[in-house]
């Protein structure tokens, strides 16, 4: 035992492992490059802002020394924490619908049907037609809205709840369309993922006599739970970055004002940004790939035979 432990300090990466590791990096490059150029540089001067009052003059940009004052007004500012608050429940809201969708959706074009092709590129269209001021002007017009859905009668109903709550619920169902218009990604997801799932594995269940639903529940959940997993992830990014996001629209306001300016909009950004990554542990946390547990029995043969 001894010796193999002693070995296994002595291991030395082969050439060929080298090798790989050097191709890895030259290809990982461009990425880092960008990252540290890019991103990294970026988050620090907008951090830097977050501590200053920023004026600008004539001369250029002044700063003066605020300390984390901007954040503490930031937590007493209404609008921008009645904001947050819809953001967050509107996105538990849409997150399900969204990907709910997308894996109906998915399930059907992965199936033997006429067209498959025709209707694939129908629901993926949207998402390079409808983005943008193409998706702002539709929502103006409000062809993103079901026309057979009165919101009035769904806030009158609603009108207990907080303003704060009540809205986020009215808004999924005023944009309804423009929420299903935005699945393509996610339906391409589903259906890569379903179309690595063996048939053999729904013949062998058919002949044991499991119905539809149970081969949905007990073969394809489990084969496509990492993709409901990327889903959620992706669905928040695009909630959180959207065009039609109130938030964003509140700190270019604070950014573009005279009276907040650049420190006052890059605490924001920094509160809202730590909001979105506090969704994305959420969805790992409940959606995450469990291990199952080894029992302690079958650990401690595995260590004898070791």
């Amino acid at each position: 035992m001894d010796k193999k432990i002693k070995e296994k300090r002595r291991w030395k990466p082969s050439g060929r492992t080298l090798r790989n590791w050097v191709y890895a990096y030259i290809f990982l490059a461009p990425w880092l490059i960008g990252f540290f150029l890019l991103v990294a540089y970026t988050l620090e001067r907008s951090f830097y802002f977050s501590r200053q009052i920023v004026a600008i003059t004539p001369v250029g940009m002044v700063f003066i020394p605020h300390g984390f004052t901007n954040y503490a007004d930031l937590m007493q500012h209404t609008f921008f924490i009645q904001n947050l608050v819809s953001f967050v429940i509107q996105s538990a809201l849409q997150i399900p619908v969204i990907v709910s969708f997308a894996l109906i959706i998915a399930i059907l074009l992965n199936g033997k049907i006429r067209a498959r092709g025709m209707f694939r590129a129908i629901f993926f269209l949207p998402v390079i037609i409808a983005t943008g001021p193409v998706m702002n002007e539709l929502t103006g017009i409000g062809a993103a809205t079901v026309p057979a859905v009165n919101t009035a009668a769904i806030a009158g109903a609603l009108s207990f709840l907080p303003p704060m709550v009540q809205s986020p619920v009215v808004s999924l169902f005023g944009q309804l369309i423009m929420i299903l218009w935005n699945s393509g990604i996610q339906i391409l997801i589903f259906l890569a993922a379903l179309q690595k799932i063996s048939v053999e594995q729904y013949e062998a269940a058919k002949i044991d006599g499991a119905s539809g639903w149970e081969c949905f529940w007990k073969i394809t959940a489990p084969a496509i739970k990492p993709m409901v997993f990327l889903n959620a992830i992706y669905t928040v990014v695009w909630l959180a970055t959207s065009g039609q996001n109130p938030v964003i629209d509140q700190i270019a306001f604070f950014m573009h004002s005279g009276f907040y300016g650049y420190g006052f909009a890059s605490a924001a950004a920094f509160i809202y940004s730590g909001l979105v990554l506090l969704l994305l542990l959420v969805c790992f946390l409940i959606l995450r790939t469990r291990k199952e547990k080894v029992p302690k029995l079958v650990k401690r043969l595995d260590k004898r035979n070791w």
